[in-house]
């Protein structure tokens, strides 16, 4: 492959990203248009261009805890990886900054495909936003998980809560331990780190917009992720069924 058609390509593939995408990912994708080309490669062609994954590191951020009981076990247990889609979802609410103030995104991934299937974005850390994220979710799917995991923070720990996920069995990470929902806290570090510092957000119309930018029309939809075999996670959802049609015939 001449060189200046791999930069060609590279830029291509790197802007279509909106920068995002490093070496690594972007070597992934040539070898998806059946391009033969090394990692090492793509790497010095992205330094001649002066180009590379454009991110930055976010700040920290912690929740409230509240019940710290026996009673809230975690049965997730670090398995990240369920068989199939809708089996475990994950959530938790993060900041996010602007000129009037901060904002609090809750978000529900499915752990199958790492997709996002709902937010809400609320002016309040109250528990009706965590309602209504999973009321989307649900919604979404048209399914409830058999387990949904969260850390121990007062709105996953209220009534009302309680009420939303009856018949779902509720799983809650360990006192100060982050690690135990480690998907859905890189999810939020990444949205930070990729997307949200580029923008001065004005206010919560500002702050949606840019939001749904990222998570409707990147993150779920073109993003590719590890986990998935390096296809976005809607991909990686409609390989599976497509893949369960193929056997079930084959069966019959």
């Amino acid at each position: 492959m001449k060189r200046i058609d791999a930069q060609r390509r590279i830029s291509d593939i790197y802007e279509e990203s909106h920068n995002i995408y490093g070496a690594p990912k972007i070597t992934k994708e040539l070898h998806k248009a059946g391009l033969e080309i090394s990692e090492k490669t793509v790497s010095r062609y992205m330094h001649q261009m002066g180009i590379h994954a454009w991110y930055r590191k976010p700040y920290t951020v912690t929740t409230v805890s509240d019940d710290y009981s026996a009673r809230l076990k975690n049965l997730l247990k670090r398995n990240f990886s369920p068989d199939e889609p809708n089996a475990v979802w994950c959530t938790d609410i993060t900041y996010i900054h602007t000129d009037e103030g901060f904002l609090y995104l809750s978000c529900i991934m499915d752990l199958f495909s790492r997709k996002i299937i709902s937010w809400e974005l609320s002016y309040t850390l109250e528990t009706e936003a965590v309602i209504r994220a999973v009321q989307k979710a649900i919604a979404a799917t048209g399914k409830k998980p058999k387990v949904i995991h969260t850390d121990r923070g007062t709105q996953y720990t209220s009534v009302e809560y309680g009420n939303i996920t009856e018949g779902i069995s509720t799983s809650y990470s360990a006192k100060g331990n982050p690690w135990d929902n480690a998907c859905i806290e890189s999810f939020h570090a990444l949205l930070k780190r990729e997307w949200i510092w580029r923008f001065n957000l004005k206010d919560y119309n500002h702050a949606y917009r840019v939001i749904f930018e990222y998570i409707n029309t990147f993150y779920n939809t073109v993003r590719t992720h590890s986990h998935c075999g390096y296809l976005a996670p809607d991909e990686y959802e409609k390989k599976y069924y497509a893949d369960l049609k193929a056997l079930k015939r084959t069966v019959a």
